[in-house]
């Protein structure tokens, strides 16, 4: 076994929470969680965080491959980090400094031959196989969770795999390997001129890779909200081979391969390595924060720039709650936060037309905020003002999580999607569905807020955002708990009203239920087909999206 520090050559994270392991809280921060956890009866106190040495791991099952041993690592430290991704349910179980299954081994291939040796040597000792991007799933795509018929599980993480390797620059593309983290790519892109410009919330801690196998969605609100939008094809290793497939703009031939790789969630193979289509950094920018009374006001105007043509980079609309939440509002308006970008012109044309429709259905507008903004179309001046205060939150979210949920706070989130006609209702009925879940599960009220993240001209993205007290006694593992009935009826209550299980967080094991009643049950027997025929013995990220033929499936739907 080696040491994880001569294995990888990343800053160490934290294994409980969000972030490197060094990351702090400024004062300003602090004061913000203060308030929000008082807001809900818990009584503010910073509390010791767990440390690796609290933790009590069973020694790896078997023996790692003597030819391969090199590249895999048994440290607590590496398989804490490892045992399972970023959602609430992740998080509240290293609080109570009890480790999610625990993987047998990590492994840190160093190339792409690297992982095809570890997935020959898997499918031949009976060995199941997580891929391991940058561990930032929030809904139990990662959790090594995967039954008693295997011999062990191994951890599969791409870290080493991250360099652009190929730029082409005619058709401004290039091959990234997919361990790249987001930073990672960036960096290397920039002394080209050019930029992927796909930008989830987790994109400091998340990879090219992850993105792709669970359909991420970026910071565009329109037009280019997912990943698939910018992959033009990928490499994808499985235990019976590699499928390559090939580089074009577009085709009509068949139903398209890259299609089985986009949200396949390591299910089928490892991916190593795709060319994705890139563009030219923006030069122009303006954005504006515009106010509605009535949220459903709101919903009709962004409605009316969505199916405008208009394609705004960012246009998020949350409503009264969320714009105190995130500290973009004091709750009496709904707050449209709307931005364009572009690398090739101004964009005063576009912004003067967006306005009009949003005032048309009652915006309103800060025009000398908006005068500043397209004035200095190319300076800093869209990151001010609640635009800009709603990005900062953003991005700090998951810091502000991580002590509260250690206070005995429930803190989350949950994301579907809706066509325009029943919006209206889908968010009356999900918001009154979920807040008495979670007044039955705690005993209190809710507090529970939406944002529309992306929009497209049929329908939103609703995604909400849910903060409640535990339980009675205030302890993290009653949170737990309730946070367990509340996740069901969350669940249930987009699949009942129309939506879809998830919009851009995957499916993992968190959603499977709700996938497997949105998905077609003959479309269902098609994916196991397909894994059987690159999977043939199960080994590949098991639990996750389909069983595998192989595998015999328990009454608790727990693999055998």
């Amino acid at each position: 076994m080696t040491d994880s520090a001569t294995l990888s050559r990343r800053a160490p994270r934290r294994f409980w929470g969000w972030g490197q392991s060094d990351a702090t809280l400024d004062a300003r921060e602090q004061a913000t969680i203060k308030t929000m956890v008082e807001q809900l009866d818990v009584p503010y106190a910073e509390r010791p965080v767990p440390q690796v040495h609290e933790f009590t791991l069973p020694a790896p099952r078997m023996a790692a491959p003597r030819a391969l041993a090199a590249m895999f690592s048994a440290t607590a430290l590496d398989r804490l980090n490892h045992c399972a991704g970023k959602s609430y349910a992740d998080l509240a179980r290293m609080w109570l400094r009890t480790a999610p299954t625990p993987p047998d081994w990590v492994a840190f291939p160093d190339d792409e031959q690297g992982v095809v040796d570890i997935l020959d040597w898997a499918q031949t000792h009976n060995v199941a196989v997580i891929p391991y991007g940058g561990g930032s799933s929030v809904c139990g795509g990662v959790e090594a969770a995967v039954g008693g018929s295997y011999a062990g599980v191994v951890s599969l993480d791409l870290e080493r795999l991250d360099r652009v390797l190929e730029v082409d620059p005619v058709s401004r593309a290039a091959r990234i390997q997919a361990g790249a983290l987001g930073p990672q790519l960036q960096a290397q892109l920039k002394p080209h001129g050019l930029t992927l410009r796909h930008f989830p919330q987790s994109f400091e801690f998340s990879t090219l890779g992850g993105w792709i196998v669970t359909r991420a969605g970026g910071h565009y609100a329109t037009q280019y909200t997912h990943i698939d939008d910018f992959v033009e094809s990928t490499r994808l290793v499985t235990p019976a081979g590699i499928v390559q497939t090939r580089r074009l703009p577009g085709s009509g031939a068949g139903p398209a391969p890259d299609r089985w790789v986009l949200g396949s969630e390591g299910t089928l193979g490892v991916l190593t390595e795709a060319w994705v289509r890139l563009q030219a950094p923006p030069q122009f920018r303006a954005s504006a924060a515009i106010r509605f009374a009535d949220y459903f006001a709101g919903a009709r105007g962004l409605r009316a720039l969505a199916q405008s043509g208009l394609n705004p980079a960012n246009c998020r609309l949350l409503d009264h709650l969320e714009t105190a939440f995130s500290g973009v509002g004091d709750g009496r308006f709904a707050i449209l936060v709307l931005g364009f970008e572009s690398s090739d012109h101004p964009l005063q044309a576009w912004m003067t037309r967006a306005l009009e429709l949003l005032r048309e259905h009652g915006g309103l507008v800060d025009a000398d905020a908006v005068a500043r903004s397209l004035a200095a179309q190319t300076g800093d001046a869209h990151r001010g003002g609640a635009a800009g205060a709603w990005r900062n939150a953003f991005l700090r979210m998951p810091y502000w999580r991580d002590p509260a949920v250690g206070l005995g706070l429930i803190m989350d989130t949950f994301e579907t999607a809706i066509t325009w006609d029943r919006f209206e209702a889908f968010y009356a009925s999900v918001k009154a569905d979920v807040g008495a879940a979670i007044e039955r599960a705690t005993g209190q009220e809710a507090m529970l807020s939406c944002r529309l993240t992306h929009v497209y001209p049929d329908g939103p993205a609703p995604y909400l955002t849910l903060a409640a007290r535990g339980g009675a006694d205030g302890s993290v593992a009653s949170a737990l708990s309730a946070w367990r009935d509340i996740k069901q009826a969350a669940n249930a209550a987009v699949i009942r009203h129309g939506g879809t299980i998830t919009h851009h967080h995957a499916v993992g094991r968190d959603h499977r239920s709700g996938y497997e009643r949105e998905v077609p049950a003959l479309f269902r027997q098609m994916l196991a087909a397909a894994k059987q025929a690159a999977d043939p013995q199960g080994i590949m990220n098991p639990g996750v999206l389909v069983d595998p033929i192989a595998r015999q499936v328990g009454p608790n739907g727990v693999l055998a």
